[in-house]
């Protein structure tokens, strides 16, 4: 009993001695401070900032009416009644459109044609031409759906008046050119704002960004100047790796815990992002979480023999995680292989349950398989942390000796 009593309290003197030499690294280090602490702070707010319109709106077409009559003009009114488009330009022709188009002053281009009326009137089928910038998804999105709900809207005004005119009445005309009546329900992402789908992924993807950068300055740096025998306690020989590994862990969770805080708590409010998950699950996944981004991050530390290893091997990976989730491209879409490489890394597991349970209102056991995932993550990382920090202080300890 005795030597169990004297082995905890070594540990909670190495536990110590280990946070406030991380500490002191770190706010002496204007670098890891800027990683560390402020940039989940500014990359979250300046990204808020920009997706802040949340939907594209008033998107400029052009329209070459070549039929000039009423009905085409009826028709071209109908483009400037919606949010998402307006007609900005009337080209006389195609070529004078496409410099138009080409010269990003329209992304979109209606072409009515000079039969168009006589043939609607008519009772035959009357075509217009739509020509959408699909280079980029967003802007053919709303201009590809404003034109073609306009257009069906004006074509079932024309079918009920012609219906009408035949002697329907107007319950009868009604049934034919709507038989189905529905109503959309946006669940989730109510606004379909672009910020609130892309932000809380981006947000986990950051968190674990910062930490690989930041800690592996730290770690670089220690390699560089062979600082990682300071960590042993003045009066001992030697250390334990869990102190070590469980101290800085510490330390990293007590600042992130801070700025999380912020996120989850005032910038989701700013910003109006959906919060639905309960505060117990939502903290319970947090400190999954960081614990599985800190081991990792850890252990991938000690690899780095500079400071600047960790920024220039690391910075580069952002986007390839955040596609490898499968926010930005589908989960069914991505190849297996791709799939599975990206389970190795917490953001993927992480930014499927933080989704989940903040912007979709999931419970525990709902996203049970996910932080599941995450505890072995910590797990196999952490071990991983533990043997990479003690061949460090070992080879480090070494080279001391024989010079």
């Amino acid at each position: 009993m005795n030597r169990l009593a004297r082995q905890i309290k070594s540990y909670w003197q190495q536990l110590g001695s280990v946070m406030g030499n991380e500490y002191r690294s770190i706010f002496t280090d204007g670098g890891v401070m800027l990683i560390l602490i402020f940039a989940l702070l500014i990359y979250s707010t300046v990204y808020s900032l920009a997706y802040a319109p949340q939907v594209l709106r008033n998107v400029p077409i052009g329209v070459i009416d070549q039929s000039r009559t009423s009905t085409s003009r009826s028709l071209v009114e109908t483009f400037n009644t919606g949010p998402n488009t307006y007609v900005a330009y009337n080209p006389t022709d195609m070529e004078e459109a496409k410099q138009l188009f080409f010269d990003r002053e329209i992304y979109g281009i209606v072409y009515i044609p000079s039969d168009y009326e006589e043939k609607l009137l008519g009772g035959q089928q009357a075509v217009v031409a739509i020509y959408c910038d699909a280079s980029y998804f967003l802007m053919y999105r709303q201009v590809f759906q404003e034109v073609v709900t306009s257009i069906g809207k004006t074509g079932a005004m024309v079918e009920f008046q012609r219906l009408i005119a035949k002697g329907a009445n107007i319950p009868q005309a009604q049934a034919t050119t709507q038989p189905v009546i529905y109503q959309a329900h946006n669940i989730f992402n109510p606004y379909l704002g672009y910020g609130t789908f892309v932000m809380p992924a981006i947000i986990m993807v950051i968190i674990q960004q910062t930490m690989l950068i930041g800690i592996g300055m730290i770690g670089g740096t220690w390699r560089e100047h062979r600082l990682y025998h300071t960590l042993c306690p003045p009066g001992r020989r030697r250390m334990s790796t869990l102190p070590i590994v469980l101290g800085r862990g510490l330390v990293y969770a007590s600042i992130y815990a801070v700025t999380s805080c912020y996120i989850l708590m005032l910038h989701y409010r700013m910003f109006h992002y959906p919060m639905n998950g309960s505060t117990g699950t939502i903290l319970l996944f947090m400190a999954v979480y960081m614990a599985a981004c800190i081991a990792l991050s850890i252990a991938l530390s000690t690899l780095f023999r500079h400071r600047e290893s960790s920024l220039l091997l690391l910075l580069w990976t952002s986007i390839p995680l955040l596609m490898l989730s499968g926010v930005s491209y589908p989960r069914e879409g991505i190849p297996d292989w791709l799939y599975y490489l990206g389970q190795i890394f917490p953001s993927s597991h992480g930014v499927t349950a933080f989704l989940r349970i903040q912007t979709m209102g999931a419970s525990l056991p709902e996203v049970f398989a996910e932080i599941k995932a995450l505890v072995i993550l910590a797990v196999i990382y952490g071990g991983a942390a533990c043997i990479g920090t003690h061949l460090v202080i070992k080879r480090e300890t070494d080279s001391c000796n024989n010079n």
